[in-house]
C-alpha cells in the first residue's frame, strides 16, 4: 500500500511562502518591462544567473561587452542574475548625463549599499563631509610634497633589486613584480595616508601587508587587519589632534575631522572608505610595457634625459609626454573599477548622441529609465581599443574619436565624472608616474615565457593578475639592469 503523506501546517506555509515570493517577482518584473523604453539586448541564457555568470567567467569581459555593442548598439538592456536587468550604457552623451545626475537620480542599488556599505564612497552628506575633509590631503601642495615619498618607496624596491642583481647571471633574475609593486603601494600609501610606515620594503612584518597578500584566499582577514589598524592608528592620533595639528595625511585629516570641535563627523566605515580608494596596484603597466618591449624602450629614453636625478612633481606633470601617454593608457585598459553600477532613484529620460532602435521597430533619440532600473557605462576607444598603444594620447586631439565627447579627467572615467570626480586623481597619477620612472629607467621587464605569455585575472575581493595556467596571483617576469 502506498503510503499518503499528509501536509503539515509548516510546509503550507511554505509553500504559499513560495508562491507568494514568485507572484511578487513576477508582477514585478512585468512593471519594470511595461515601463521605459523597451530595448535590444542579448537573450536571457539561465533563469536564475542571466548573463552575469558568462560575464564573471569570461577572460576578459570587456570583449563581451564589445561584441554585444556591435550587435546591439551603443545602449541595450542585460539580463542580469535573479531575475535583474541591467541598462548598459556605452553612448557618450549618455554616459554625461549619467554623470552628472549621479548625485541625485543614480545612486547605489540597496543591495550594494547593504553588501559594500561604505567601501567605495558614501552618498549625501557624508560624501560633502569626506570631501570637505579630504580637500586638504590632495591639494597641489600637498601631493608635491608626497611626491618625495613615492620616489623613497621606489628607490628601496631599486636598491633590493639591485642587490638580487649583483648576484644574477647576465640574463637577469625573475622575479615577482606584482609582489613587489604591492609592498611600494602600501609603505607610500602607509607614510601618505596613515603617516605610518609598515617597513615592508625594509623587511619587516606587516599584519596589512600579509593580508593583502593573502586576498586570494581570504578577503575578509584583509578588511579586518585595516579595521584594526584604523582603530590603533585612531587611539594613537586622537590624542594629538588639535586646531593647528600638522598631520596631513588622509587618515589624519579624516580623524581631525570626526574630533569633538569639529563639524565634521566621521565613522571607522567611512575612513575605511578612503584606504580602500588609496590602494594602487603598478602591475598594469609593467605587464603592457612587458609585451610591447619597444614602447618600454621609448618610454626609457624620454626618462634618460634627467641622468641621475628624479624628474619634480612640476615634470611629472608637464615635461614627459610619452610618460603621460603611458599612464593613462594604462588606466584605460586597466581600471580600478572596472564599471560603474548604479539604480535610478526617480524616474529619468536619457538623451543619446544618435537615434537607437528600440525593440519594437522604433528609432528614438532618448531612453525613459524607471524607478529601479540598474545602470553601467564603458568608454570605447576605436577598432583598437583592446590594444595598448600610448601614442594615441599624442594625437588624439587630431583623432575623429568619440572618446572626446566623455568629460572626464582626460577623456577618461577612471578617476569617475560629476560630483563624485575622484578627489584623490592627482594622488593617484603622482604616485603612479613617480613609481614608473624609476623602475623603467632603470631596469628592463620581460617575459620568461615571451610577450605573448597570457595574463588571465585571478578572482578574489580585489581582482589581481596572474599568469594563466600558474596558481595563485602572481606575474614573474625577467628583469635586468637598464644599459
Amino acid at each position: 500500500m502506498t503510503p499518503v503523506h499528509q501536509l503539515r501546517l509548516s510546509d503550507v506555509l511554505i509553500l504559499v511562502a513560495g508562491v507568494w515570493l514568485v507572484v511578487k517577482v513576477v508582477r514585478r518584473i512585468a512593471t519594470r518591462t511595461a515601463q521605459g523604453t523597451k530595448l535590444n539586448g542579448p537573450p536571457n541564457e539561465s533563469f536564475l544567473f542571466g548573463l552575469t555568470r558568462r560575464l564573471v567567467g569570461a577572460p576578459d569581459n570587456g570583449l563581451v561587452y564589445q561584441e554585444w555593442v556591435a550587435k546591439y548598439g551603443p545602449v541595450f538592456h542585460l539580463p542580469i542574475a535573479f531575475l535583474g536587468r541591467k541598462l548598459i550604457l556605452c553612448d557618450p552623451k549618455a554616459v554625461n548625463h549619467f554623470y552628472s545626475m549621479e548625485r541625485t537620480i543614480y545612486v547605489k542599488s540597496k543591495l550594494g549599499r547593504a553588501v559594500i556599505e561604505n567601501l567605495v564612497w558614501a552618498e549625501g552628506e557624508s560624501h560633502k563631509r569626506q570631501r570637505k575633509a579630504l580637500t586638504p590631503a590632495f591639494s597641489n601642495a600637498a601631493i608635491r610634497k608626497l611626491t618625495e615619498v613615492f620616489y623613497d618607496s621606489a628607490h628601496k624596491l631599486k636598491m633590493h633589486w639591485d642587490t638580487t642583481l649583483d648576484n644574477a647571471p647576465p640574463d637577469g633574475v625573475i622575479i615577482d613584480v606584482e609582489h613587489w609593486a604591492n609592498l611600494v603601494a602600501l609603505d607610500s600609501i602607509g607614510i601618505a595616508g596613515f603617516s605610518h610606515d609598515f617597513r615592508t620594503l625594509d623587511g619587516e612584518y606587516s599584519a596589512v601587508a600579509a593580508a593583502f597578500d593573502s586576498l586570494s584566499f581570504e578577503g575578509q582577514g584583509f578588511l579586518s587587519n585595516l579595521v584594526f589598524l584604523i582603530g590603533k592608528t585612531r587611539r594613537e592620533t586622537k590624542s594629538h589632534i588639535s586646531d593647528d595639528s600638522r598631520d596631513r595625511s588622509v587618515i589624519g585629516l579624516l580623524l581631525k575631522a570626526e574630533a569633538e570641535n569639529t563639524e565634521l563627523h566621521m565613522d571607522e566605515g567611512e575612513v575605511l572608505a578612503q584606504v580602500c580608494i588609496l590602494l594602487r596596484i603598478y602591475h598594469g603597466a609593467l605587464i603592457e610595457l612587458a609585451r610591447k618591449p619597444e614602447k618600454q624602450a621609448k618610454l626609457r629614453e624620454e626618462l634618460i634625459r634627467f641622468g641621475a636625478t628624479d624628474p619634480t612633481w612640476d615634470q611629472l606633470g608637464s615635461s614627459l609626454p610619452y610618460l603621460d601617454s603611458v599612464v593613462l593608457e594604462t588606466l584605460r585598459l586597466h581600471p580600478p573599477v572596472g564599471e560603474t553600477t548604479r539604480q535610478a532613484a526617480v524616474d529619468d529620460i536619457i538623451p543619446v548622441s544618435e537615434p537607437i532602435t528600440t525593440a519594437s521597430g522604433e528609432v528614438v533619440d532618448s531612453i525613459v529609465v524607471r524607478k529601479g532600473t540598474i545602470v553601467t557605462s564603458e568608454v570605447f576607444w576605436g577598432p583598437n581599443s583592446r590594444e595598448f598603444e600610448p601614442e594615441r594620447w599624442l594625437t588624439l586631439a587630431a583623432d575623429p574619436l568619440r572618446a572626446k565627447e566623455i568629460q572626464g579627467h582626460r577623456h577618461l572615467i577612471t578617476f569617475l565624472d560629476g560630483p563624485r570626480t575622484c578627489l584623490g586623481k592627482s594622488f593617484a597619477l603622482a604616485e603612479f608616474k613617480a613609481v614608473l620612472s624609476v623602475l623603467i629607467k632603470n631596469f628592463t621587464f620581460e617575459f620568461p615565457g615571451g610577450p605573448e605569455t597570457e595574463i588571465g585575472i585571478h578572482r578574489a575581493l580585489i581582482p589581481r593578475p596572474k599568469v594563466v595556467g600558474q596558481p595563485g596571483a602572481n606575474v614573474p617576469m625577467r628583469v635586468r639592469r637598464a644599459e
